[in-house]
Order: structure tokens, then sequence, then C-alpha cells
């Protein structure tokens, strides 16, 4: 039998992981070398999630009973993995998430350019990394989703009767499968 007791021992050794706790390392290719961002952009992401993943679910039936068998892997979200930025004041986090959908499509109705774009399959060379952190900024866990390209851009908005509160806007970046690792923890990450 369970007690309050056990439930406070086991909380002051494990403690909770909190809603802050996850950071954006990086956007770009696998070194880390070519990035259009930097850690003071991610300063400025307010929301994102750990990715999910899925086991499909293959029935067997025999003599009338069903068995359940595990399938393949799926990347539930995959196609639009969404974080919330705050747009900073000259919009340069904005421009460069616009330039960067540019050059996967492009069509330029403003003059005779024809349309550009870049529409191959992204390789496991763009990889977009994702830290789960602890109280003191160690790295417990990190996702790599790898195969990132931009998806969509949300719309900021603006009100002229409004109060000066600062503008957000979303992003929703898609992948093709992510994979993590775990990072063993350290005694004293454990300390009360």
């Amino acid at each position: 039998m369970q007690t309050i007791q056990d439930f406070y021992r086991v909380a002051q050794t494990r403690g909770f992981s909190r809603d802050f706790m996850l950071r954006v390392r990086s956007i770009g290719d696998a070194s880390g070398q070519n990035t259009a961002f930097n850690e003071d952009d991610f300063v400025y992401i307010m929301s994102g999630k750990i990715p999910d993943r899925n086991i499909t679910n293959q029935d067997l039936t025999y003599m009338g009973l069903k068995f359940n068998l595990p399938g393949t892997v799926t990347f539930p979200g995959s196609e639009g993995w969404e974080v919330k930025f705050h747009n900073d004041l000259n919009g340069s986090i904005r421009s460069r998430l616009e330039d960067w959908q540019d050059t996967i499509f492009n069509a330029d109705l403003t003059s005779n350019a024809q349309s550009t774009g870049n529409l191959a399959l992204p390789g496991t060379d763009r990889v977009l990394q994702l830290d789960l952190i602890d109280e003191n900024q160690n790295t417990l866990n990190t996702y790599c989703l790898y195969g990132v390209y931009i998806q969509a851009l949300g719309a900021p908005e603006y009100d002229m009767a409004g109060s000066g509160k600062p503008i957000d806007f979303t992003a929703k970046l898609a992948y093709q499968f992510w994979s993590h690792t775990l990072v063993a923890p350290t005694p004293s990450s454990y300390s009360v």
C-alpha cells in the first residue's frame, strides 16, 4: 500500500518535469555548422512539444480470437511540428523562416520569373535538435528530427487599438522521422 510519505519520498528523489524544460538546440545540418539560426533566436521560442511516435497495431485472428502484433513505426504530427515564436522587433526570425520557405518553393508572381525551388526529399543532413533539460540546464534527453523543412508560417496579428502586447507567430516544421539519445543522469541530479 502506498502512502503520502511514499509519494513525498519518491517526488523528492525524482522531482517533476516542468513545462519550460524543453529547448530547441539547433535547426540546420547535422554538423550544426550550416544554420540560419543561432542560440539567441531560440530564446524567442515560446512553446513546442516532444514529437509523437506510434507502433502500428496489426490484427491477427485465429479461431475467433484476435491477437495484436506490433507492426511498423509511424510519426504522427511529422507533417507539421508546431513551434510558437515571439516576433522580434525587426522581424528577423520570421524573415529567415520566409527565406527558408522560399528555397523550398517560390512562385514569384510579381515578375515574369518562373517558379523555383527544391522539391527533393530532405535528407538526414537537415536536423532539428531538441534537448530535454533539468532544473540546472543539464541535458537529460536529446531528440533529433531528421529531414526537417519549413512547412507553414502562421501570421502575426497586429491590433491598432492594442495595449502593446508582444506579437507571436507559429511555424510548422515537417520532418521524416526522429530518434533520441538518453543522457545518463548524474547522482547529483537527484539531490534534494
